[in-house]
Parts: C-alpha cells; sequence; structure tokens
C-alpha cells in the first residue's frame, strides 16, 4: 500500500499546457472509474485552473504511474511531456496535499479557495466510493491542517484569491474604479469572488452573465448589478470597461472576430480583458487587436509575487506545522502498512494486545 500523487501546476507547466489536461467537474466520476482496478486501489482526482492532481493508494508505485500517464494522455488526447508533471510517493504526497489544503503551494500563496476544491475533490471521489482508509484518513488530516494554519498564522494576509488578483490588476490599469464598468462573463465561485473583491474597490456598474440565467440573476442582485442574457453578452460588452470571464466552457467563448464588431461602438475606448479560466475562454489573437489588452491566469503571477513578500516570514511556521502533523501522520500509515502485511491470526492478536493494553 502506497501513497502517490502525480500531477502538474502552475509552478510547473504554463497555462497553455494545464488546459490540455483539465478535467472538468462533470467528467471527475467517470474519469475515477476508468481508473479503478488492482492497481489504484482508491483515487481522488482535483482539477482546477492551477492544477490537475490525482492522489491514489497503489499496490505498486511505478506501475500505477505508468498506468496515469497513460491514462492523462487517453484522456486529453495529445502527447504529453513528462517533464510538466511530477509525482511524489509517501510523505512528500502527505507534505504536499497538506501544503496545497493550506494554499501555500497556490499561485497566490494563502489563498483560501484551494480548500473548498480540495473538499470537493474529496467529497466527489468518496461519494463515488473510490476512496478507504488511506484517502479518508490523508484528506480528513489535510483539512485539519489547514485550519490549524488559518488559525495560528498571517499566511492569509491580503489579496489571497485568483480574484482578488485579478481586482489588483485592474486597480493598477484605471486607479480609481467607481466611474468603470464591469462584466462578469460566468458566475462561478471564482467570478463571485472577483465580483465581490471589484464591489469593496468601489467598481461602478457590474453586470453579469451565465448560461444558467437563475445564477447570473442571483449574483448580480446579490451585489446591486445586472444581469444579462447569455445569448446577449456579446451585443452589450460594448458597455464594458473591464471585462472577467471564468466560465467552465471546454473551448474559446470570445474570439478576435466577435470582439472586432464589439470595438467601433467603443469609440476608441481601451478595454481590459481578464481570462481567469482554464482552460481559456479568450482567444489570445485578440490582443492584436487595437485598444484590447488581455492578461490571463499566468499573468497574474506577478502580482501574486508581490503579495508573497509580505508572507515568507509567515511560512517557517506553517512549514514547521506541517512537518510535525506529517510526522503523525507517517506514523499512522506506516502501523496500517504493516498491520496489512500480518496474518489474519497475528492481527488479530495484535487487536487483543491494544485492547489489553486500555483497560
Amino acid at each position: 500500500m502506497h501513497l502517490i500523487v502525480l500531477g502538474l501546476s502552475h509552478s510547473t507547466a504554463p497555462v497553455a499546457i494545464r488546459e490540455r489536461f483539465a478535467i472538468p467537474a462533470g467528467d471527475v466520476v467517470a474519469c475515477l472509474d476508468a481508473l479503478s482496478g488492482d492497481t489504484i486501489r482508491e483515487a481522488v482526482i482535483l482539477s482546477t485552473c492551477n492544477r490537475v492532481e490525482i492522489y491514489a493508494v497503489c499496490a505498486r508505485v511505478n506501475e500505477a504511474a505508468e498506468l496515469l500517464f497513460s491514462w492523462l494522455e487517453k484522456h486529453a488526447g495529445t502527447p504529453l511531456d513528462r517533464s510538466h508533471f511530477y509525482l511524489r510517493e509517501g510523505v512528500e504526497c502527505i507534505t504536499h496535499l497538506y501544503e496545497v489544503a493550506a494554499g501555500l503551494d497556490s499561485m497566490v500563496v494563502g489563498e483560501t479557495e484551494i480548500l473548498g476544491q480540495v473538499k470537493e475533490a474529496y467529497r466527489v471521489a468518496h461519494e463515488a466510493r473510490r476512496t478507504g482508509l488511506g484517502l479518508n484518513k490523508l484528506f480528513q488530516s489535510a483539512f485539519s491542517v489547514a485550519k490549524e494554519i488559518r488559525s495560528h498564522t498571517r499566511i492569509g494576509m491580503g489579496s489571497v484569491s485568483v480574484g482578488s488578483v485579478a481586482v489588483d490588476l485592474a486597480c493598477q490599469i484605471f486607479g480609481d474604479l467607481s466611474s468603470r464598468t464591469v462584466l462578469l462573463v460566468g458566475a462561478g465561485e471564482t467570478s463571485e469572488t472577483t465580483a465581490r473583491a471589484l464591489r469593496s474597490r468601489g467598481a461602478g456598474s457590474l453586470l453579469v452573465t451565465n448560461r444558467s440565467s437563475e445564477r447570473a440573476t442571483s449574483l448580480a442582485a446579490s451585489l446591486d448589478g445586472s444581469a444579462i442574457a447569455w445569448e446577449e453578452w456579446l451585443l452589450e460588452c460594448h458597455r464594458a470597461d473591464i471585462l472577467v470571464s471564468s466560465t467552465a466552457a471546454q473551448h474559446v467563448v470570445l474570439t478576435r472576430n466577435a470582439l472586432q464588431h464589439v470595438l467601433p461602438r467603443r469609440n476608441g475606448a481601451p478595454l481590459f480583458l481578464i481570462d481567469i479560466a482554464v482552460p481559456r475562454d479568450i482567444s489570445r489573437d485578440v490582443s492584436q487587436l487595437e485598444g484590447v489588452y488581455l492578461y490571463d491566469i499566468d499573468d497574474l503571477q506577478i502580482i501574486a509575487d508581490q503579495n508573497l513578500a509580505s508572507r515568507q516570514k509567515e511560512m517557517a511556521v506553517c512549514k514547521q506545522i506541517i512537518r510535525s502533523r506529517v510526522d503523525k501522520f507517517e506514523g499512522w500509515f506506516i502501523q496500517q502498512k504493516n498491520q496489512l502485511a500480518m496474518s489474519p491470526a497475528a492481527r488479530k492478536l495484535e487487536g487483543w494486545k491494544r485492547a489489553s493494553a486500555s483497560v
């Protein structure tokens, strides 16, 4: 029984690579089923805008890694360059998950959104019966570590989400946002975080569009904005100074050709596009249009690095907490492996010894 994680992230691959391997939420259960077998005993898939990772309990590490690489190539429909991926086993795997859940391995160090994403990834796998004793204990301990770090350190001070960093970028471009109109394309969690950050910085008009009109209407109402029907948002695009796109679409939603028809109605006013979706929502070539400025999620790394300096002192405290908790989990995991290696009679005797010691 071995714990492993195989994946890639913003620190090992640019968004152009990450988006090829992103796994839509609706496909995760089917993917978990496809990985089920004698080699992969348990599995959790974590796919976000900044990472795609598969956590697993396996019988043989090398065999499991080859199976996962082959499956990723088949799923993505494209050859993969292994230099973009990492494989971590045992203590390194445990440490990695703890750091991911606590936001220490994020583009924006200390961000809180990732914990919710890790919890959701675990929930999906657990409800699909793809987790067992090993991953159940590992993920529950990761949630506990993240809570402890939030409670005892200041790692989350400042802009700690992709959305809030996107707003920092808008402020650097425009300064005062009070006279600016913002269009949110997509009303998911990231868009909501971005919208609330924009409102807190005094953004003027806020327009929201989403494939689900109910979701767009609900988010717009909660932020004193206006909802736009999905079929009409391109017609209203000329009203926006800032467009933030974060949909779950698996294809481009804003092309150069479509934007060319919008620009004449803007009378030369600049248009700033922030694409925080993976796969990306906006065609790269729109940046060739005059007056159009496009930033994707990798561009936000610049601002994230500025925030990192103020958190460096807290990193040492966080890592100390993680080290102590990793040691504790590793001890438990080794004990479970040893028990599994025992014969049934030996396991029964060990149980009696523990029961006697507790009396």
